[in-house]
């Protein structure tokens, strides 16, 4: 290979890209945006639940009920109603997330040492927040049985118990921030280099200029070398630029070796290149590659286990999975950020990285020809 062909093949593949404003929006706007959205608005984090309560038995121990609820800070009595219709409506609504109705003879089998029933309903259209909402009640009316206990029970019960000390490591708060901003550095670098590798080549071919590159002495190689250095240096440019933003501004914590970052990113790199490459010589226009770009990302992204665990995959499913080089990143790049864990726990992830890497690489310059057709 001739480095000064490359050299000059790289350069100009930098002003052509620079050149057209439609390519800044993607290699500027996008990353932070994305980044924003995944750090700010989408996360599990629950801060309020909306409540509409009916009382029907306006006692003591219904206000206790009541009372231990708001106590919380995150329960938020937003709606009160004799009428549990008008409950039943508001969650119907979408004006709440939770209806509790508490009978008439709650208090009555209360202090008879009888089970009380008290109704909760749960606005389930959101799977995952009402699972933990429903957790949260769990604890709630635990906690209030035990007061109610002591009440009726007030002689001393001394018994062997089970203290579960419980810690959570890696993600001590449970914040969503540290789960999704670390997964939006990886699927930016795989949605930038795969979305601009794979226009690199129709470009050329819509703009009148891949007849000049058929005349001139470049090389096959020389030319992939060409168009796929600088897509290289810009996800990796943007990468340094987001991780940054995930550690200075979103706190998100990188305990593990920076170095291995990008060095796992550089071989993710070979795959998303590669399929970019491969997209760009069986697509006549650039809107047919882009539209074929996002028939690659879409599965990508959800078979990745980046917002769904691949554990509740069905088998079949799981096992498409392993050819996702996505999958292996994000374990890699959320095992070096949050665990500080090192090549002694991911070789197994680098290694199909690799693999895949290679594979669809060499595959992408056996299927690449410095033709028209």
């Amino acid at each position: 290979m001739n480095r000064l062909r490359i050299r000059e093949l790289v350069r100009k593949e930098f002003i052509q890209l620079f050149r057209d404003k439609r390519n800044w929006p993607i290699l500027f706007i996008a990353p932070i945006l994305q980044l924003l959205v995944f750090g700010y608005v989408v996360n599990y984090d629950i801060k309020e639940i909306r409540v509409a309560l009916s009382d029907q038995s306006r006692t003591r121990e219904s206000r206790m009920l009541a009372d231990a609820f708001t106590a919380s800070n995150i329960f938020r009595i937003v709606r009160a109603s004799d009428d549990p219709g008008q409950v039943e409506d508001a969650l119907l609504a979408g004006d709440v997330d939770l209806a509790i109705k508490i009978g008439p003879d709650f208090s009555s089998l209360i202090r008879q040492g009888k089970t009380a029933a008290v109704q909760i309903l749960s606005d389930g259209s959101m799977s995952n927040m009402a699972a933990l909402r429903l957790a949260y009640i769990s604890t709630i009316l635990d906690n209030l049985n035990r007061t109610f206990i002591r009440e009726l029970y007030p002689q001393q019960m001394t018994y062997g118990r089970i203290d579960g000390r419980i810690r959570t490591w890696y993600n001590a708060n449970l914040d969503s921030q540290n789960f999704f901003v670390p997964g939006i550095v990886a699927f930016l670098i795989m949605l930038i280099s795969l979305l601009l590798t794979s226009m690199a080549i129709i470009r050329e071919k819509e703009a009148g200029t891949m007849e000049q590159l058929i005349v001139t002495p470049v090389k096959s190689i020389e030319l992939i070398a060409g168009k796929t250095i600088p897509y290289i240096a810009i996800s990796l440019t943007q990468m340094t630029v987001v991780t940054a933003i995930a550690v200075l501004w979103f706190k998100i914590p990188l305990t593990g070796s920076v170095v291995l970052i990008f060095f796992s990113a550089c071989i993710f790199l070979l795959s998303t290149l590669g399929i970019g490459l491969f997209i760009s010589t069986i697509s006549a226009t650039q809107q047919q590659a882009m539209m074929t770009t996002f028939f690659f990302i879409v599965p990508f992204f959800m078979l990745s286990g980046f917002v769904f665990p691949i554990a509740n995959m069905p088998e079949i499913i799981q096992w498409l999975t392993y050819v996702n080089p996505l999958r292996y990143f994000l374990v890699i790049i959320r095992g070096v950020f949050l665990k500080g864990v090192g090549l002694e726990v991911l070789w197994p992830q680098l290694f199909a990285l690799t693999i895949i890497g290679t594979i669809v690489f060499s595959g992408a310059i056996i299927r690449f020809r410095k033709r028209l057709d």
